[in-house]
């Protein structure tokens, strides 16, 4: 009976391999790439005891890039900290409100900046707020500026379109070859402290590959930096034919801002129960923090902690940093994992300072305090 039900039903002779066949999937429709943009930070008015204080010299931060979907993450961000009698901004602390990347140059820039020598001010705070601008809307000056400190990798090819002067065919393939280069001699030229001076320096190539029409287009406003790299510029040769709407930066490092001084051993209120000498077991390597290297801001931490008598170290706490806890926050980082030789009680409430310096052989992170 089963088999006179099956033979009786009637099926197209293709459907059988249909049915074998798996169903057919709409391929997902494509999403258009997601958009870079320059992301700014626009300092705001700086206020001491609630009082407005103008700066002498206020540093932006440095100019990064970001995706276009991050928009409506970066809020306001407010810094606070205090300004000694020269003027110097110390005790840099983000007050733990809005979004900010690691190694962002948000407070870096702040050390930089400058305010009238006087009395010290106590209690300042600045806020900061973010600016997403496409590469088509951008301002060739930001795109320059970034192109010269490119902190998320290089400028996007429609960044160089931008910045690239109209009608000009530098950057057609075959691109001239640079056959003698020249530049200027930046021990000469008077750096800025904390900011890297750089000027980006336009020219056109005649038949022969003479820059010719060499002229600066915009940069840091180093006057020195600017006069010596248009006249290097004119020393260069390049392969013969000419070419027009041509960018090469000049750049000088800036001068290094010493750390501030740090206090003596005496004023720590701990119980320092830890023998002096450095007898790391095991301890990272030290590493600058690269948002203040790329300043040369210079600074120090004080920590303490605990031993255990296998040599663990634990209850690691910053009692200071300057100018920055960034700097604390880096020594915390430093002592993950590090270890002390073993001993019978272990020991507790131990002090060191770890300092941060750009000149290696004078660098004695540990030990010294």
């Amino acid at each position: 009976m089963i088999a006179s039900l099956l033979l009786g039903l009637s099926l197209p002779v293709a459907s059988a391999a249909a049915q074998l066949s798996p169903p057919v999937v709409p391929a997902p429709p494509r999403t258009a790439p997601a958009e870079r943009m320059l992301l700014t930070w626009m300092p705001g008015p700086v206020t001491c005891d609630r009082v407005a204080v103008t700066a002498a010299a206020m540093r932006q931060p440095l100019i990064s890039l970001a995706w276009a979907g991050q928009r409506e993450g970066f809020g306001p961000v407010t810094y606070r900290f205090r300004i000694d009698a020269t003027g110097r901004p110390l005790l840099i602390a983000r007050d733990g409100t809005g979004f900010v990347t690691q190694g962002e140059d948000i407070a870096p820039s702040l050390a930089a900046s400058r305010f009238p020598a006087g009395p010290a001010r106590g209690e300042c705070a600045i806020t900061y707020r973010a600016t997403l601008s496409s590469l088509a809307t951008a301002a060739v000056a930001d795109l320059m500026s970034y192109s010269v400190d490119a902190l998320m990798g290089p400028l996007p090819a429609a960044g160089w379109e931008r910045i690239a002067p109209a009608g000009g065919n530098c950057r057609a393939l075959p691109r001239p070859q640079a056959l003698r280069q020249v530049y200027p001699e930046f021990d000469t030229l008077p750096p800025t402290p904390g900011v890297r001076s750089w000027s980006m320096v336009g020219y056109d190539i005649d038949a022969r590959g003479r820059p010719i029409n060499v002229r600066n287009l915009d940069g840091t406003r180093n006057a020195a930096l600017d006069t010596a790299s248009v006249k290097a510029m004119k020393a260069w040769r390049f392969t013969a034919g000419t070419r027009t709407g041509c960018l090469y930066p000049f750049w000088r490092a800036p001068a290094t801002m010493a750390a501030p001084a740090s206090p003596n051993r005496s004023t720590i209120t701990t119980e320092d129960r830890c023998p002096t000498s450095n007898d790391w077991t095991y301890r990272q390597p030290l590493a600058f923090p690269e948002s203040w290297r790329r300043r040369a801001i210079e600074g120090w931490a004080i920590v303490t902690f605990d031993v255990a008598p296998w040599g663990d170290i634990g209850n690691v706490r910053i009692v200071a940093s300057e100018p920055s806890t960034e700097f604390g926050e880096q020594a915390l980082r430093l002592l993950r994992g590090a270890k002390k030789p073993a001993s019978a009680t272990g020991h507790t409430g131990c002090t060191e300072r770890v300092r941060f310096v750009l000149d290696a052989k004078a660098a004695v992170p540990f030990g010294d305090y």
